[in-house]
């Protein structure tokens, strides 16, 4: 029961080009953004579609795949965990960031 505590899966179309960032000591971190469509029928019996946009973060491993072989608009699937942090912007403003950490990326489609 214990792999089942904070784990999100998602399948869904990057929305852009993977943002990578390399760190002093080789360490990468990727960032993506996720679309996931939702579909329903509202009362009218018209088919909805919702798309829901998520963050995605990768390290090492994980990052070195999403920078060699992901590219905007490709279908992929994802496992990690959901992550919330904050920071202040250039105002001092409090920021809230939900995001997804992934763990495994598949690739899917063509």
């Amino acid at each position: 029961m214990n792999a089942m505590k904070n784990r999100v899966q998602l399948i869904g179309h990057v929305g852009q080009q993977p943002e990578i960032k390399t760190f002093e000591k080789g360490k990468k971190v990727a960032t993506i953004t996720l679309a996931t469509n939702d579909y329903y029928t509202n009362e009218k019996g018209e088919k909805i579609e919702q798309t829901e946009w998520h963050r995605v973060v990768a390290w090492g491993k994980t990052a070195d795949i999403i920078e060699k072989l992901v590219t905007k608009g490709k279908e992929i699937a994802i496992d990690g965990k959901l992550t919330h942090r904050s920071y202040d912007d250039k105002e001092g403003i409090k920021r809230f960031i939900t995001e997804v950490v992934a763990n495994e990326v598949l690739l899917l489609g063509k």
